[in-house]
Order: structure tokens, then C-alpha cells, then sequence
């Protein structure tokens, strides 16, 4: 048995006669459970997040194959987070379909819960390097009477606001979710919602914003505007920053491209994927759990000239069609069984929207403090030139969790 474990196992059974009358927990003994709990949490969330990188591959393959020239940019785990939340409220087979469509499955439902609890708990942050905020808000029918357990566990494990909305006044409603979400999101997302169905009594909304400061941030005196080559090899005009320092490089003989990770602060790292022209689709199919561990195992640190297009991307997808691609759809349908949220209703979610904001810029975070010089050794700089369409992933490297992936196949958003 685990010490830790059997620690909180033990102090479970520890109670003297007064103590089946009176509880009496001492502070050692009371830090030393939520020790155990913390522990428990951190375990669930790191085998969460593992299975999540698969489903984040899975869900971007189907998206990049309805639009391969598209840009793609989503978060997984936010995703994730939304739908996890929802499992409170499902049973039977509407359950069953979302633990599948997630990669979740055989995972009991406490574990699945205490570990998106660590999950966010751990990486909402608001620093002066990192801003990592991640938002889930269920606006419910006003006339609706949900199961107060459900909406106790939805605040106390998923931080979800939920909102009484009335959604016989559609255009009010669309106003007031707007507005709710605009203020919930300090201004960063807008309008986000736009013709709400009739006949809804409950809409999701799931978001996340992210901007940080590189640890080695670009110069903005030596951006200049250079080619970036699309697919069709037909060039935009794109300010191309640049930066030289040490860098975790490496090339992938056996997909034919080079992977490039750079550090923001507080653990958050930018991979870049660069395929060579013509390799794209090839270095997709391959995208899965392994290739991204053997990734990690064939980068070393080298001095790199880093040449990267400044941009700002927004991802914005409508989850009931996103999802569907993965077999989850009863949630949103008549027969589905969300009974756990309202047991003499027949509901299901009217619309469910996913919208991620990414900035790339020279700091990252703007007035954020230059960063002092880097020594280098004396060798010779690789050449790393992000000017053709290339695969980003964000993650945080302590759970680890994939926070972003996307596709840039035009940084000017054309």
C-alpha cells in the first residue's frame, strides 16, 4: 500500500469513544488528510490529462479534414473541463456517450471529478507573466427547478457559474450572456453568442484565455516584415520576429520535420511543428500520445535562431457539431438523459460554444519587464524559420497538460 495513502486510510479509522460523539481532528492530523486528498487529486488529474492529449489529437484530426487550409486552434482540456461538469447532471447511456467521446472511459466519475478540480484549481492564473484563465457558466431557465446537488457540485469542483436566464425573451437572453460573459472575461470575449435556438432552457458557455511572457522574449526592433509561404506556396506579408538564444531543437527524420520548444514563464511551453512542404498531412495522421513523447526524447538544447510570425488567432467552434464528430450527441437531443440536473424535465443543451484567444507576440504579455541578456556558447546557431504553415501545442509541463493545440496555415487571418 502506498504510505500516503494508507496515512489517510488510517486517520479515517482513528476515533476514540468520545470521538464517535464529539469529532475531534487536530490540525496535524487535519493537514495530513488533505495531504492525502491533494495527492489523490494530483494522480487523477495527471492520468486525465494524458488521456486528454489523445482526445485533443483526435478532435483536431476531424476538424483539419473539414478544413485543411483553415487555421485550428482549441483547448482540449477546456473542452474537457465543460463536458466533465455536464457528466454530473447525465446518466445511462447520455453518460456513457460523453466518458467514450472524451477518451474517459473505465474512469469512476469521483476520480474524473476530483481531478478536473485539481486541474483548475492548479491552472487558473493571473500574474503579471501569466495570464491562464479558463471559464465555464451554465445559464439555465429561469422556470427551471435543478437538483440542488447538481448545482452545489458544478460551482464546488468545476468553479461553473450558473445562471437563471430567461429564454422565452431570446434577444434579452443573447444580451445577458453576452454581457455576463464579457465581464466574467475582464472584456477579452464578446459576443460570443448569436441566435439561440427557441425551445432552449439551457445553454453552456466554455472559454479560455491565455498570454504570457516568453522567458527569452523578441526584440521588437529586429521584426520585420517577411514572406510566410501558404500552401498553395502563394507568400503573405507577415511581421516575422526574431530571437537567438538556447532552445530545446531536434528533427524527426522519420516524419520529416522539425520540433521546436520554447518556454513561457511558470512552466507553460510553446512546441512548434514544422513540417516540411508537402509533409503536412502525413506529420497529422501521426499526431497521437507516442509521437509526442518521442518528440520530447530527440530534442536537445542548441543554440537557435528563432524566426516566428507575430499574431493573434481565435478559435470559435460550435461544440454540438464539434463533438458530434466523436459520437457525443445524445446531450443535445430530446431523448438524452440529463435527469440528475432536472429529474422531471426532458433536457438537453440548446448550444454549447468554445472560443480560445491566443496572442503571439514579442513579450507575450504587454508592459511586461525586459528580460536581461542570455550567454550563449560559441557554436553555430541552427536556423529555426517559422514562414510556412506549422502544428502548435501549449502545455504546462508539471501535470503535464495539453492546454492548446492548433494548426497556423496563415498567421495574417486571412
Amino acid at each position: 500500500m502506498n504510505p500516503m495513502l494508507g496515512l489517510g486510510l488510517l486517520l479515517a479509522g482513528l476515533l476514540t469513544v468520545e470521538g464517535l460523539l464529539k469529532p475531534n481532528v487536530s490540525p496535524k492530523n487535519h493537514g495530513a488528510v488533505n495531504q492525502a486528498k491533494e495527492w489523490k487529486g494530483k494522480r487523477a488529474a495527471q492520468e486525465l490529462a494524458r488521456r486528454n492529449i489523445d482526445f485533443g489529437f483526435k478532435l483536431y484530426k476531424k476538424l483539419t479534414s473539414i478544413g485543411p487550409s483553415k487555421n485550428i486552434f482549441f483547448s482540449p482540456l477546456s473542452i474537457s473541463t465543460a463536458f466533465s461538469m455536464l457528466c454530473l447532471g447525465a446518466q445511462n447511456s447520455t453518460l456513457a456517450e460523453i466518458m467514450q467521446g472524451l477518451n474517459f472511459r473505465n474512469i469512476q466519475e469521483k476520480n474524473l471529478n476530483e481531478g478536473f478540480h485539481y486541474l483548475i484549481h492548479s491552472l487558473n492564473q493571473n500574474t503579471q507573466d501569466l495570464q491562464l484563465n479558463l471559464e465555464n457558466i451554465l445559464f439555465l431557465d429561469q422556470n427551471m427547478q435543478p437538483v440542488k446537488k447538481f448545482m452545489t457540485e458544478a460551482k464546488n469542483l468545476y468553479n461553473a457559474d450558473s445562471v437563471p436566464t430567461n429564454f422565452q425573451d431570446l434577444g434579452n437572453a443573447e444580451k445577458q450572456i453576452n454581457d455576463y460573459v464579457s465581464e466574467k472575461t475582464h472584456g477579452r470575449i464578446d459576443n460570443l453568442v448569436k441566435n439561440i435556438d427557441p425551445g432552449t432552457v439551457m445553454l453552456l458557455v466554455n472559454s479560455i484565455f491565455f498570454q504570457a511572457r516568453w522567458q527569452h522574449e523578441f526584440d521588437p526592433k529586429a521584426t520585420k516584415e517577411e514572406d510566410f509561404f501558404l500552401e498553395e506556396n502563394k507568400p503573405v506579408k507577415v511581421p516575422m520576429m526574431f530571437h537567438g538564444g538556447m532552445y530545446r531543437v531536434g528533427y524527426d527524420n522519420q516524419l520529416c520535420c522539425a520540433v521546436l520548444e520554447m518556454p513561457y514563464y511558470h512552466n507553460i511551453t510553446a512546441t512548434f511543428v514544422l513540417p516540411h512542404e508537402g509533409k503536412m498531412r502525413q506529420v497529422e495522421e501521426a499526431l497521437n500520445l507516442d509521437t509526442l513523447e518521442r518528440w520530447k526524447k530527440l530534442i536537445t538544447r542548441r543554440v537557435v535562431d528563432v524566426f516566428l510570425p507575430r499574431f493573434s488567432m481565435t478559435g470559435t467552434y460550435d461544440l454540438k457539431k464539434t463533438l458530434s464528430y466523436l459520437g457525443i450527441s445524445k446531450i443535445f437531443e430530446e431523448h438524452g438523459d440529463l435527469t440528475r440536473i432536472a429529474p422531471n424535465r426532458s433536457l438537453k443543451v440548446g448550444k454549447a460554444v468554445h472560443k480560445a484567444k491566443l496572442k503571439v507576440d514579442e513579450k507575450g504579455t504587454e508592459a511586461a519587464a525586459a528580460s536581461g541578456m542570455e550567454t550563449l556558447p560559441m557554436e553555430k546557431p541552427l536556423t529555426y524559420k517559422l514562414n510556412r504553415p506549422f502544428l502548435l501545442m501549449i502545455t504546462e509541463k508539471i501535470i503535464p497538460a495539453m492546454l492548446f493545440v492548433g494548426k497556423i496555415t496563415n498567421p495574417s487571418g486571412a
